[in-house]
């Protein structure tokens, strides 16, 4: 692939994160989590995101009551959690729904694709 062309696939790599990111974090907020601990979490699971991304969207999630937060002084450090709230959680389940759907159908375009070829 020339430079264009790898250029123009980061790109849209870049897109098809963003645009699934919020159901990553999700995933992972079923029990209060701070946010360090969520950028490493999804790193090793293959979904690497930048603690400059993740932040304003956990505040995002927050202030739109997907998502609450407590401050654990405890211990050396000061750190702020996250969890899901009861409309997070149904937002999480629906989203899900949502994905699945449209893998599915995604998956039947490749077959048809397939299937031309």
């Amino acid at each position: 692939m020339d430079k264009n062309a790898d250029e123009i696939l980061s790109g849209l790599v870049l897109e098809l994160r963003r645009g699934s990111i919020v159901l990553c974090v999700l995933s992972q907020l079923g029990s209060p989590t701070y946010g360090y601990n969520l950028v490493q979490s999804l790193s090793e699971k293959g979904i690497p995101v930048d603690a400059n991304t993740l932040y304003p969207l956990l505040r995002r999630l927050e202030g739109q009551g997907l998502l609450q937060s407590s401050w654990e002084v405890e211990g050396p450090k000061p750190r702020k959690y996250y969890s899901t709230t009861k409309m997070g959680d149904e937002i999480y389940i629906r989203l899900r729904k949502v994905w699945a759907d449209t893998v599915k159908n995604m998956n039947a375009l490749w077959e048809d694709k397939k299937d031309e070829q």
